[in-house]
């Protein structure tokens, strides 16, 4: 499998879709050259600007619409464990997203995170348990929970700020494969979004001056790069799951680089 471009997003839920943050990172490697940070389209020579994340959907769109191809690994969870879906009622993933936007639509312009949490008629209809994983947590030994908010290393924020906007595959999903939900296999010629965790690869890269959020982009990055030229990245996207434990996941999501 042959990517001309591999991408590493460091994601962030600080404020809204369309504040700018330096917490929010994208690197991209192309063929001939390793990692280097990928500067907001809103940046010129004379005025450098932070990315926010309406843009980085839309700086993704529109790398979907060009005829590179390419395969981008996100920090920040691309759905909820199983026990979620069987509460709600949920039998596929367009459904929860579509579902999850209606009682969390952190997209709007104007939303935080903390709005919907914290607004005054209490918390969403929908909500999970702070001690629930998914599968793919389980593999691990320091993913922390979806829907653990609040603390140190935590992705809930980053997770519920994000998912809205993979509602968006629908306008490239003739260019993108979602993985794994839209099947194990990558289609030959087609480009991939995926859920990333940079804590797997980031101490593997000397920092180099990057800072935390620059680093855990870059090393994203770098690995998908480097896994993609050795031949590796296929095995990875074919994790030694049995039949059922694939039928969860295919609901829960995956993350990269977890066999």
């Amino acid at each position: 499998m042959n990517f001309d471009l591999h991408i590493g997003i460091d994601y962030s839920g600080r404020e809204t879709p369309k504040s700018r943050t330096p917490a929010l990172q994208v690197y991209a490697s192309f063929e001939a050259g390793g990692p280097r940070k990928i500067l907001s389209p809103a940046s010129t020579e004379k005025n450098f600007r932070n990315w926010c994340r309406k843009e980085i959907a839309e700086w993704l769109i529109h790398q979907a619409r060009t005829e590179v191809s390419f395969i981008a690994g996100i920090d920040h969870g691309f759905s909820f464990p199983i026990d979620y879906f069987k509460r709600y009622r949920l039998n596929s993933w367009p459904e929860f997203l579509n579902d999850f936007c209606k009682h969390w639509p952190t997209d709007g312009d104007d939303t935080y995170v903390d709005f919907i949490r914290d607004h005054d008629g209490g918390p969403p209809d929908r909500i999970g348990n702070s001690t629930d994983l998914r599968l793919t947590e389980k593999w691990t030994s320091s993913a922390k929970s979806v829907f653990k908010f609040d603390v140190q290393g935590s992705v809930a924020k980053s997770t519920h700020a994000g998912i809205p906007w993979l509602r968006h595959r629908n306008e490239v999903a003739e260019h993108v494969h979602f993985w794994p939900f839209d099947g194990w296999v990558v289609p030959t010629g087609k480009s991939v979004i995926a859920e990333a965790y940079p804590a797997i690869f980031k101490n593997r890269y000397p920092r180099e001056g990057r800072n935390t959020d620059q680093q855990d982009a870059y090393s994203v990055t770098r690995w998908l790069s480097e896994s993609n030229d050795r031949g590796f990245l296929d095995q990875y996207l074919r994790p030694s799951l049995t039949v059922q434990e694939l039928k969860i996941a295919s609901l829960e999501g995956w993350i990269l680089g977890i066999l």
